[in-house]
């Protein structure tokens, strides 16, 4: 077995959602919950399948984040695996429905951050060990930070 870390090729602005699934249907399933999330929202998505065909298996409504999903799950490279980019909605106005969508086992990660993949290669195929989502901590928030996280989550709507 070897292990790899896959970056992430992606625009700043783009959030990400990386999970794994179980069968076929997730591709249409995924694109039923994406597309009534929000009337603003783009997306695509890749979908790698693990048997038959083995075919990354795509839909969007945005052709250029269909590319970067596609492109993201090829080399990341294992199977039954998703990758979903997003502009224009955050992965938690998403997360609960794609996480209800019955083929979904689980989420690796829901982020804007850098990601990096550590995949697992056997003579079989690839599987994902986890994720490196952004950074580590430099330290504790100070009161001025706590003033900021508050601040920020009323500006973008989050909290009254």
């Amino acid at each position: 077995m070897e292990i790899k870390v896959v970056k992430v090729e992606k625009p700043e602005d783009v959030n990400i959602i990386i999970g794994q699934a179980h069968f076929i249907k997730t591709v249409e399933d995924l694109y039923e919950v994406l597309i009534s999330a929000s009337p603003n929202i783009k997306f695509g998505f890749a979908f790698c399948e693990s048997s038959g065909k083995t075919l990354v298996r795509a839909e969007a409504n945005s052709e250029e984040l269909k590319r970067i999903s596609i492109e993201n799950a090829l080399n990341i490279g294992a199977g039954h695996t998703f990758f979903i980019a997003l502009r224009e909605a955050f992965p938690i106005n998403v997360l609960n429905a794609v996480k209800m969508v019955p083929e979904v086992c689980r989420i690796f990660c829901a982020t804007a951050n850098p990601v990096e993949v550590i995949v697992a290669e056997t003579s079989q195929g690839r599987g994902i060990l986890g994720v490196v989502d952004g950074f580590s901590p430099k330290g504790i928030e100070a009161e001025e930070d706590v003033s900021w996280r508050k601040d920020f989550l009323r500006k973008i709507g989050y909290k009254l």
